[in-house]
């Protein structure tokens, strides 16, 4: 068996089962270094303790990335927490900004009142690989043959990530350096996804901000209200309100 695949299993959350949050980092923390020793490089491993959202990141090992200790989680990791989603995804597609693209790995670990103690995250700058089949592909098929092929590009051959609901979107997972580069991350893809101009927003769009807001996990994040209510130009308390209401029409429709 592949070392990287024996490590994953000794590293199943059942076997920290029935530990508290903080033990299970601590366990966690210290198989950072060496786990990232031995998988295939270039690879980045992180923990990141989920008790202390949003400066999650506790411990980290290899450079792909470019994150540092107490850097935020992603915005899919925080949307993962949000919805009480705790499976494992293995080897799923992930894209930074400058093009590289990653197989990442996220593991998810409660404690024993399940609740999400920590998330232990893999993530192997595999481009060069990635190229390399395009070249190879090239070099067989010729430049007319990649064009017609019906086949699946490089650039799309990983695997979008097993057991998981969430497909479609795992190649947008954002890598933040900072709680205010999640925030205006998060804000934007919100606002964007109502599709109105802040400037034109009635209530009723306002409202679909801060539903989708909270969908994504934003309102874990410290100060959140108050950056919701700078954005969409209401005061915190606004906000405060239509989570109320939100909260109110979820419990109608139980």
């Amino acid at each position: 068996m592949h070392p990287t695949a024996t490590g994953l299993i000794k590293l199943a959350p059942a076997a920290l089962h029935g530990m508290d949050a903080e033990s299970i980092n601590q366990v966690l923390e210290l198989l950072v270094a060496p786990l990232q020793a031995a998988v295939p490089q270039p690879t980045e491993v992180v923990l990141h303790d989920l008790q202390r959202i949003p400066n999650t990141v506790r411990a980290i090992a290899g450079v792909v990335t470019g994150r540092q200790i107490g850097d935020p989680p992603t915005d899919k990791l925080l949307e993962r927490i949000a919805a009480g989603e705790f499976h494992h995804e293995i080897g799923y597609r992930s894209e930074l900004p400058d093009g590289r693209i990653l197989q990442s790995t996220t593991i998810i670990y409660t404690d024993k009142n399940v609740r999400p103690a920590a998330a232990l995250c893999l993530n192997s700058d595999v481009s060069a690989w990635v190229s390399l089949r395009t070249a190879m592909d090239r070099f067989v098929l010729g430049h007319d043959g990649l064009m017609m092929s019906p086949g699946p590009s490089a650039a799309s051959s990983l695997p979008p990530g097993r057991g998981s609901a969430d497909t479609g979107s795992r190649s947008s997972e954002y890598f933040p350096h900072s709680v205010e580069e999640l925030s205006t991350r998060m804000l934007d893809a919100a606002i964007g996804a109502v599709g109105v101009p802040v400037a034109k927003m009635k209530k009723e769009h306002k409202v679909q901000v801060v539903a989708e807001l909270d969908r994504r996990g934003f309102f874990l994040v410290k100060q959140a209200p108050e950056s919701a209510a700078a954005a969409l130009g209401v005061t915190r308390f606004t906000i405060y309100n239509y989570l109320n209401e939100l909260e109110d029409a979820e419990e109608k429709l139980a």
